[in-house]
């Protein structure tokens, strides 16, 4: 039997379109201090905390329920979304590069699938012009869910009636791409875009 062939190409955006990273914020924050920085991040304002925002949750509540566990670092747990846009390192160049290629191309479907705060995602399709390129942009703090959880997954291949053995889905959390070939998709771990561009050459989506 041969394998279905791909139709449809599933992109993350942050860390694999979209350089996002809170220590450049909390870099200027903390004056340089990277060990103030790791245990802010790692005790404070952690990346399961953030994760419910992506799934949700208010920015407000969020920000409440820390201070009044860390009432002595409210300025910096404040920081977080009031100076989000900080965090924002720009376009990952060379995945964009193949995105817009693939565009060019006009053989592939293109969607994309992102943990990402409904009360921010404005500021990117402001300032991320690749994010006109797709088809559809599944948001999870829109969806109230988020990966790997499956019903995000279900959202996309739903609303845009998409096969999940024609669909590829591209992201840099392990986890996220387990989840998605549980469902049926097809899947790659992002590292690079260097890789990125062999592995698709590999599956014959692009040409050497």
């Amino acid at each position: 039997m041969t394998a279905d062939p791909i139709k449809n190409i599933v992109f993350d955006l942050g860390g694999v379109l979209v350089d996002w990273n809170p220590k450049y914020l909390y870099n200027k924050v903390f004056n340089g201090d990277k060990k103030m920085i790791n245990w802010f991040l790692s005790e404070v304002c952690t990346s399961d905390w953030n994760v419910e925002q992506d799934a949700g949750r208010p920015f407000d509540q969020a920000t409440r329920m820390l201070i009044a566990r860390y009432p002595d670092q409210e300025v910096p747990i404040r920081a977080y979304y009031d100076r989000w846009e900080e965090m924002l390192g720009g376009e990952v160049k060379g995945t964009v590069e193949l995105l817009e290629h693939l565009k060019q191309r006009r053989q592939h479907r293109l969607f994309a699938l992102t943990n990402w705060s409904s009360e921010t995602f404005p500021i990117a399709i402001e300032r991320f012009e690749f994010l006109q390129l797709f088809e559809g942009i599944v948001v999870s703090g829109t969806e109230k869910t988020r990966k790997p959880f499956r019903r995000i997954y279900e959202i996309l291949l739903d609303r845009h009636r998409l096969e999940a053995s024609h669909s590829l889905f591209i992201d840099d959390s392990h986890d996220n791409v387990q989840a998605a070939i549980e469902i049926g998709m097809k899947a790659l771990h992002f590292q690079s875009p260097e890789q990125l561009r062999s592995d698709l050459c590999q599956l014959g989506i692009l040409d050497r």
